[in-house]
């Protein structure tokens, strides 16, 4: 068991307490119909019923929390590719708080247009992400602006544990499935995980052509890819963060790569079996079982992490 570590057992363990209860408790079960189609038992943890449809808002509200005073009198700014981005912009019109987010051009229309209708003021410059997020940095260090990295900013990881403390009441899990991108979600759940229940596994699931949080993490060192060409834009990382990929050494078990024909499959398979719209980040889980035959061996479960389709997507993958 890890013993010491950048996140902490009892901010994560309180973060589940404060949240906004809008986030939490989310439900978990054994969907039948997709458990047999996968042809093994897995639990879903689904962090999609809430007003931005993604697990984001635990994390950016334990943030705002947390950090209320200390940024007081600066101004916020973030950086997404849209899930992040409408959190933050949740949180602080809940709090009465002004926020500038950065995008790319290439961003999800809807979460552009939901980020605005909360009130955030979007800046939309650069073809991808990575471009995005350079922006964003460049413009607090001109402004004195503080600039809340998801994958950084620790209380977005420990907010983000707070799905593990519910996942892991009664655990019985051998593997924990969990989407990487950033890593403030595997590395908050992981660190809870290994707490309660040593013996689970802790596997992230990546892009196989959004490499970038993978390759760091198994050479232990930043790797960066010149690009992250995923339909998964929510796990599309060109450039990691270097306290995330350490916040994953000795907690997270192993990382699988997945095909982009695996995340439709799965997209399809959870939207006909149990209900729910996804997007592809959102079930890269069920993706890795789909590829990888071995995890079902294993007792599972996994987060469906988003929900945010436009009406051509939905078109496009679900139908």
């Amino acid at each position: 068991m890890v013993t010491t570590h950048r996140l902490s057992l009892d901010n994560i363990e309180r973060s589940a307490k404060v949240i906004d209860p809008v986030f939490t408790g989310t439900p978990q079960f054994n969907c039948e119909p997709l458990s047999q189609a996968l042809g093994t038992d897995v639990v879903l943890k689904v962090e999609t019923l809430n007003p931005i449809r993604s697990f984001k808002g635990r994390g950016a509200d334990f943030f705002m929390s947390e950090t209320r005073e200390t940024f007081r009198d600066q101004n916020l700014v973030c950086a997404t590719a849209g899930n992040f981005g409408q959190a933050m912009a949740y949180v602080c019109r809940s709090n009465q708080r002004p926020l500038i987010i950065y995008s790319a051009t290439t961003a999800n229309a809807m979460k552009i247009e939901r980020m605005r209708s909360m009130g955030a003021q979007v800046r939309q410059v650069g073809d991808n992400f990575d471009a995005a997020k350079e922006h964003a940095k460049a413009f607090c260090a001109e402004t004195g602006s503080h600039f809340v990295e998801d994958g950084r900013d620790i209380a977005i990881s420990e907010g983000a544990g707070s799905i593990a403390v519910e996942l892991m009441e009664n655990p019985r899990f051998d593997t924990v499935l969990v989407p990487l991108g950033n890593g403030a979600l595997i590395t908050g759940m992981a660190r809870w995980i290994k707490h309660v229940s040593p013996s689970t596994k802790v596997v992230g699931v990546s892009s196989a052509f959004a490499d970038a949080m993978f390759a760091s993490w198994k050479s232990g060192s930043i790797v960066e890819r010149e690009s992250a060409n995923t339909i998964a834009d929510g796990i599309a990382v060109r450039t990691p963060v270097p306290e995330a990929v350490t916040d994953m050494m000795g907690i997270v078990d192993d990382v699988l790569l997945i095909s982009e024909e695996s995340l439709k499959q799965a997209m399809k398979l959870v939207f006909d079996k149990a209900g729910l719209v996804t997007e592809p980040a959102g079930v890269a889980g069920i993706a890795a079982i789909l590829e990888h035959q071995s995890l079902r061996k294993s007792k599972l479960a996994t987060v469906i992490c988003g929900s945010n389709l436009t009406a051509e997507q939905m078109e496009m993958w679900l139908r």
